[in-house]
């Protein structure tokens, strides 16, 4: 592995300030980001990156690169809930292996916003169509992870599942329709209008994630703890199974995808895990999956180590194949 890779991303001021949210929280520092603040972060930074996503689409053509991908993300979107749910079922209960399933079938929009400030700093370029691949994969896994449970609960009667409210909170789920929407309006601006708003989707962009990652840091380190009591096999999923998908797609993006930039991204949405979306339906749908359990795999273990060493990793595999 390229070790100026990895020193530029372990010293990426970001990843630095969620390292800062991880160490307050051991010092029990009452240092802590407003709910409502965090909120519109994290609204923010899915409106930017969907917007300026939109801009580059407005600027290429439709290709068979394109297409590929879009279908290669629902694959992936479908796949990997399937082949995981087995292997979680050796360990837990038919409720809690599908809503781990479906976690990590879906994707963290904030691991891809990383990722991307993370190719800008390496100066690596990427495609704006990469956003629509990741703003298809959230809702095929959340059906997905609920069909498994439907099918493989045996007492269907004390766990009926609301499939048309399920499905119908997938597609709608706020940072799924933020995303799209943003995408879309980004699609039909103006390259003169979109510069009216450059200062606002651009300039503070890197800023707002620092801010986010602090954030996250204090949530990640507030979840390791509890986490840690419930044994060795989930913090292992959580660990390689991020690691084959992501090395797994950084190779197969390959045989479609021409840039660096793109596979990279494609590896990090195979390797990361949804803590947002797929919690939301979840805990709607599914209420005795355990939140204590999906929800710190994919945000105080899966999260870490991909914008820590997963990056420099898949890029270092992408590079020599």
């Amino acid at each position: 592995m390229d070790f100026h890779l990895l020193i530029d991303n372990l010293t990426n001021p970001a990843l630095l300030f969620f390292f800062l949210g991880v160490i307050a929280v051991q010092l029990k520092s009452d240092l802590c980001i407003p709910e409502n603040s965090s909120k519109f972060i994290s609204l923010y930074l899915l409106l930017s990156i969907g917007f300026k996503g939109g801009q580059e689409l407005a600027h290429s053509t439709f290709t068979n690169e394109i297409l590929w991908s879009l279908l290669f993300g629902i694959f992936l979107a479908i796949a990997v809930p399937i082949y995981t749910y087995f292997i979680l079922r050796r360990k837990f209960s038919v409720e809690n292996a599908g809503a781990i399933a479906a976690a990590y079938g879906s994707v963290s929009a904030v691991t891809f916003v990383t990722t991307i400030s993370f190719l800008e700093l390496e100066q690596i370029p990427f495609s704006g169509h990469m956003v629509a691949v990741m703003a298809l994969m959230e809702a095929p896994s959340i059906m997905v992870g609920l069909l498994l449970i439907k099918s493989f609960n045996k007492n269907k009667e004390a766990n009926k599942v609301p499939t048309k409210k399920v499905l119908h909170h997938a597609l709608t789920n706020g940072s799924v329709l933020l995303i799209i929407g943003s995408l879309v309006v980004g699609l039909l601006a103006s390259e003169a209008q979109a510069e009216g708003i450059k200062p606002f989707t651009t300039d503070i962009f890197k800023g707002f994630l620092a801010v986010f990652l602090l954030d996250m840091g204090i949530t990640s380190g507030r979840k390791l703890s509890d986490f840690i009591k419930k044994g060795w096999f989930a913090f292992t999923f959580a660990i390689i199974i991020p690691i084959i998908n992501g090395i797994l797609v950084a190779l197969a993006s390959g045989l479609f995808c021409s840039g660096d930039g793109n596979r990279l991204l494609f590896a990090i949405l195979a390797a990361s895990a949804s803590y947002i979306a797929v919690p939301a339906a979840v805990k709607l749908a599914v209420p005795k999956a355990n939140p204590s359990l999906y929800i710190p795999m994919a945000l105080a273990i899966t999260f870490p180590f991909n914008i820590t060493l997963g990056m420099p990793l898949y890029l270092h595999i992408i590079q020599l194949s």
